[in-house]
């Protein structure tokens, strides 16, 4: 075949010919790479979806694909990588870090496996870049919230699954302010970021009026008054503080109120309610009042510790004040509590 090789070809002959085993190697393995690259979906735009907080790297292929990373739906959903996420991920397990605590895997679907939790390898630049279709985020929520829902999560992944909730209304309403503007014509003229910026005040909306509700300072206050050593918020509660929520906030916000919401609200088999109570609180009348009647009894909870009272003192305080609705002021007796000079 060589004799009757010409020109060009017999030159490559000759040149492959002269090269070592190592050599041929190379150019084989650098071939193989160029037709697999040629084979994965190219990122031609590329950017970073601002949401509740974090920053998530995005890309559509020119397959038509949107993608994301999996450090950044990490970072949105659970605020930084857990522990047991680590653990988990450091042990070769093929759940990706959001979705990586043993007691989520019930909730998750062969569909979801097959669908949007297949990895997707792309080039970006220089770089081979491992993303998950972006539909995974919103399955990734529902995962969190069907877990909450059937009371799987423990007490310190609940604000996980909050988060995953906020996450899904913000969407929702993304997505139909979106079929709007397509719908209008408006995608084309309004900011490039617009729809960013509006998911981003929803999410902050949404935060602010669940972190405000209760404040850390009410349930650190309780401890000190019980004299019992603050756990701090990462650790669960005792179970009496609950009962406790319930006596100085639901039964003395107003006549009825607590009695509705525990109607709202059942309990299921287990006995857990599946919505906080203040979640059925309207924004105009019950959250107003709700958040004057909490910085009422944060008022007295500071008096009772800056006088170095203990609960039973601070709780005589607040039964004369704020007495529980359709029941009667304390009567004068014993210890009575002391007035200033």
């Amino acid at each position: 075949m060589n004799d009757d090789a010409t020109g060009r070809a017999k030159g490559g002959i000759a040149r492959s010919e002269s090269l070592t085993p190592e050599q041929r190697s190379e150019i084989a393995r650098k071939a193989a790479i160029a037709r697999w690259e040629d084979q994965i979906p190219v990122a031609t735009h590329r950017g970073k979806l601002s949401i509740g907080g974090g920053r998530i790297p995005c890309a559509v292929l020119d397959s038509g694909k949107r993608v994301i990373t999996e450090n950044g739906i990490t970072v949105a959903l659970l605020g930084s990588r857990s522990g047991a996420s680590k653990r988990l991920k450091s042990k070769g397990a093929l759940l990706p870090m959001f979705l990586a605590p043993g007691n989520l895997k019930p909730f998750i679907s062969q569909e979801l496996f097959d669908g949007p939790l297949t990895p997707i390898q792309y080039r970006d630049g220089q770089r081979t870049v491992i993303g998950f279709d972006a539909e995974i985020l919103p399955a990734v929520c529902d995962v969190w919230l069907r877990a909450r829902e059937a009371d799987a999560l423990q007490e310190q992944q609940k604000d996980k699954a909050q988060k995953a909730e906020m996450l899904m209304r913000g969407l929702a309403k993304v997505g139909i302010v979106a079929l709007v503007d397509e719908a209008t014509g408006y995608q084309e003229i309004r900011p490039r970021d617009a729809l960013q910026q509006y998911l981003e005040m929803v999410l902050r909306k949404e935060l602010a009026a669940w972190s405000k509700r209760f404040p850390d300072e009410f349930y650190e206050n309780i401890y000190k008054l019980k004299g019992w050593k603050w756990p701090g918020m990462g650790k669960n509660r005792f179970s009496v503080v609950a009962h406790y929520t319930r006596d100085l906030i639901y039964e003395r916000l107003g006549p009825g109120v607590l009695k509705e919401l525990e109607a709202r609200s059942p309990k299921n088999e287990k006995g857990v309610r599946k919505n906080k109570f203040h979640q059925w609180l309207s924004d105009d009348v019950g959250h107003p009042m709700l958040a004057q009647h909490m910085h009422s009894v944060l008022m007295f909870q500071r008096l009772a510790i800056t006088n170095g009272q203990g609960w039973i003192r601070f709780m005589r305080m607040v039964d004369q004040v704020m007495p529980r609705k359709g029941q009667t002021l304390e009567l004068p007796g014993l210890d009575p509590i002391p007035t200033a000079p």
